[in-house]
């Protein structure tokens, strides 16, 4: 029989998606599952970008530009120019989701065997890209005991060699809610100057920045414009995962240059992704004024019972719309699996990430999840009191 590939056997299961035919299974059986695992907002998509694709009156769809439509390019860079990072339409590439530009940005950049550093915990799909462009993911582990700030330079000089290319960054950062600060960001400029490295920052939730905090971007760091590389989506800041609409942002010109026979192999970005990407931008202040408050409210809300619980602790996310939680069990992929299968509380339970899919380190993780408070506060009232009734009777509990 013939043999499956050495990057197929590489690629790791999604952490997140993985536990989906238990919850599918729970839910046939009639269980209520409260999806607390995956960031999929409930909030509406903007009415700009449904009415855009509903009067599309294209006679065909055609292939657009490998780059992305002009037009779109076009009013993106107006966007980024009004939060001040100065982009013309020729220094990105729209890429099909968020997942594209990172996959583009290490294969343009990387040679296979070539390393790259992670703080972690970090987006579990990360490994998947690295595996794709045969890059091997050097982590550098941050701690929930100091609620996921940035390790200092001296431990990522620990872990640099010769094959280190990149640093990747997640701001603010999924798993953790961690909102990198503009010293933080600093610290890494010198780091990346004092070594040539690349720093990949992947900036989605930039919109999501709470209690007063400001976000900077890593392509607003002074010395090192070739160096950086940025990666955004639509998916989280108009409520659009399922568009698939990102780009690949960067002032290096051979870079983009580089990207663009990887575009150009994979034709184009989606069209009506485009489409309602291009609309979105056209979207009121007001929605997000709302989107805001809602997320405020709902992360108060969850973190502050989080911590009511018994033997729990969650940091308090300063941005994105996630939290990872230290919880009193032996394992939390079993602890996951238990809450589908084996729980229930007025016949419902939960879902949650393990926090083990989160990092590269074996063993790290192991008695924390991730929580992404993106249900209505009614329903995430109702998954923390399930998931405080689970902790009380899970056979694996450790205090």
């Amino acid at each position: 029989m013939p043999q499956i590939s050495d990057k197929g056997r590489l690629m790791p299961e999604s952490p997140i998606r993985k536990l989906v035919p238990y919850a599918e299974a729970a839910r046939a059986a009639g269980k209520k599952v409260y999806p607390l695992n995956i960031g999929q907002p409930d909030i509406k998509t903007p009415e700009v970008a449904m009415e855009a694709i509903r009067n599309c009156t294209a006679k065909v769809i055609e292939y657009s530009h490998s780059a992305g439509n002009i037009s779109y390019r076009k009013k993106l860079c107006k966007y980024y120019q009004k939060i001040g990072i100065d982009v013309d339409e020729n220094e990105m590439l729209i890429t099909t989701g968020g997942s594209e530009a990172i996959t583009f940005a290490m294969l343009s950049c990387m040679n296979p065997g070539d390393e790259v550093i992670i703080p972690e915990p970090f987006y579990a799909n990360y490994n998947g890209f690295a595996v794709s462009a045969g890059v091997i993911v050097k982590p550098i582990t941050s701690s929930i005991e100091n609620d996921f700030a940035l390790p200092s330079i001296k431990e990522f000089e620990k872990i640099i060699t010769p094959k280190t290319k990149a640093i990747v960054i997640c701001n603010p950062n999924n798993p953790t809610g961690y909102l990198y600060s503009k010293e933080e960001l600093n610290s890494l400029r010198e780091l990346v100057l004092k070594y040539d490295l690349y720093l990949f920052s992947d900036e989605v939730y930039r919109e999501f920045c709470y209690d007063g905090e400001e976000h900077f971007s890593a392509m607003n760091l002074k010395g090192i414009e070739q160096n950086v590389i940025l990666m955004d989506s639509v998916s989280k800041r108009y409520s659009e995962c399922g568009v698939r609409i990102g780009a690949m942002i960067t002032k290096n010109k051979e870079v983009i240059k580089t990207a663009m026979k990887f575009a150009q192999a994979r034709l184009c970005p989606p069209g009506f992704g485009q489409i309602a990407a291009e609309a979105s931008l056209d979207t009121p202040d007001d929605y997000f004024t709302e989107v805001y408050n809602e997320y405020i409210d709902r992360r108060n809300f969850t973190v502050n019972a989080l911590n009511k619980m018994d033997g729990v602790y969650s940091p308090m996310p300063k941005g994105a719309f996630y939290t990872v939680v230290k919880l009193p069990i032996d394992d939390a992929d079993k602890f996951a699996k238990w809450l589908l299968v084996d729980f229930e509380y007025n016949n419902e339970t939960v879902m949650v990430a393990p926090a083990t899919g989160f990092y590269a380190t074996p063993g790290l993780g192991k008695n924390e999840v991730r929580i992404a408070y993106v249900l209505k506060k009614e329903e995430l009232a109702k998954a923390m009191i399930a998931l405080d009734e689970a902790l009380k009777v899970y056979p694996g509990r450790t205090i």
